[in-house]
Order: C-alpha cells, then structure tokens, then sequence
C-alpha cells in the first residue's frame, strides 16, 4: 500500500499492527558517469519491487530524497541536510506514526550516510519511549539484505561501494540513458582505513573522482541479480516485522 495514494479513512481504517515503511535516500555525487539521484532511484525501485510483492500487507510512506551527505559537499549539485536535522527529521517522521497509533516502524535506508543516523535515530526514539513495550522500530540498509555474491561468481566487488560495480549495474537496468562511459572508469581500490576504528572521512580523502570501486565491471546483467537479490531479501525482512509476536526480542 503507498500512503501517498490513501486517504485518511482508509489509513485509520488499517490495524495498528501493520508495517510501516519509511523509505530514505540521498541525492549526491556519484562520480562522472553516474546521475546525483542515483540512491534514490535505486531504493524507489527496490521499493516499487517489494511493493508489488508484499504491498497488501505493508505500508509504504514517500521516499525522503535528502539524505546527510555532508562528506560529499566537495562535489557540487549534491544536497545534504544538517546531520542533526536530519536526525530530527527522521526522528520525526517515525513519531507522527506512532501518533496515528502504529507500532511496526522500520527505516528502509538507500545511502551509506544514513546508515549511522537511522540506526541513532531508532535507538533514541526507544529509549523516549520506554514505557512502550509493544514497540518495534527498526533501521536496514538494502543491500544488507541478501548475499548477491551466492547468486553468480563474476562480481569484482564484493561489498557497496560508491557508484562502481553495483550501484551501476544496477542503474544499467532501470535507467541506462543515465550511465556514462562507465567501461572507460578506473578503480578506485576501497582501501583499509585503520581497522578496529571509525574515520571521520570525508570522499575526496578516499577519491578525486568521487566513486570507490569498479564501474568498469557492471553490467545489466549484474544489475538485475543485484536487483532480485536485494528485493528478495528486503521482502523477507519485512514479512518477518509484519510476523512478529508483538513481544519477544527475536523475530
């Protein structure tokens, strides 16, 4: 179901056990052959995917476009909210929810940058809400659904990265007129950054060129397994917040 084709009856109308999906992205640099919406196209289409397949039972509220992308404000065209803002924002997005008298939050996240502000966001709102023990609120990434390396053996990336292998295979299948000489792209390698710690970065400490790892390997091929796998995997996700018992630590 997209809440932005119900009216308000029929929200009411739904049980306050349903799942509501929060879709989050960015809109940023991706190097010289990608567009700056790649990761919103790419969640809108993992989301219109999943929606096909579970759409019945689950919520889906409009993708937030505007990520934090503040390690990417080197490169122009990219738009990034105040990180902190951003924390409200998200923050408040999950509370107007709860209001309605939903319990099943989860944020579906398309950005590496939100990944540190979802997860911040859904333990704060815990922590508030502590009196709540009906409450699940919960934030995932994607592509930590699903393993796409068990699915074919030709992938040169084994992990993300910023618009290179992945993300532009992926884009290869649902908006190819928006990929450039992606096969004329060098690697850039994804480093190791002092193992055990966090680094503060920002991208041009880690690429001039504004992508990590290897564009020149994608294809639409690649795409449509990273696809499949990735909404597979999303689904699963979501039917078990959708099975939950309401109570128990465990899904």
């Amino acid at each position: 179901m997209q809440l932005t084709d119900m009216k308000w009856p029929e929200v009411k109308a739904l049980s306050t056990d349903t799942p509501v999906v929060f879709p989050v992205a960015a809109h940023e640099q991706h190097g010289h052959h990608m567009p700056l919406h790649t990761d919103s196209l790419l969640l809108g289409e993992i989301v219109r995917r999943a929606e096909e397949r579970v759409g019945g039972n689950i919520l889906f509220a409009p993708l937030q476009w505007l990520g934090n992308s503040h390690h990417h404000m080197d490169f122009p065209g990219t738009l990034s909210a105040e990180p902190r803002a951003y924390l409200d924002l998200l923050t408040g997005e999950l509370e107007n929810f709860i209001q309605h008298g939903f319990k099943r939050l989860i944020l579906l996240n398309g950005h590496g940058g939100n990944m540190v502000p979802g997860a911040q966001v859904v333990f704060e709102l815990r922590q508030k809400l502590r009196n709540r023990s009906d409450l699940l609120l919960l934030s995932t990434t994607y592509w930590e659904n699903g393993d796409p390396n068990a699915a074919r053996n030709d992938f040169v990336q084994t992990q993300m990265g910023h618009a290179g292998e992945w993300e532009t295979s992926m884009m290869l299948v649902i908006r190819p007129e928006l990929v450039g000489d992606h096969q004329a792209v060098p690697e850039v390698p994804f480093g190791e950054a002092f193992p055990t710690a966090t680094r503060g970065w920002t991208m041009p400490d880690r690429s001039e060129p504004g992508h990590i790892g290897t564009p020149a390997a994608a294809t639409a091929e690649k795409g449509e397994t990273l696809l499949t796998c990735f909404t597979d995997g999303v689904c699963d996700f979501l039917n078990r917040t959708r099975n939950w018992d309401g109570h128990s630590w465990e899904s």
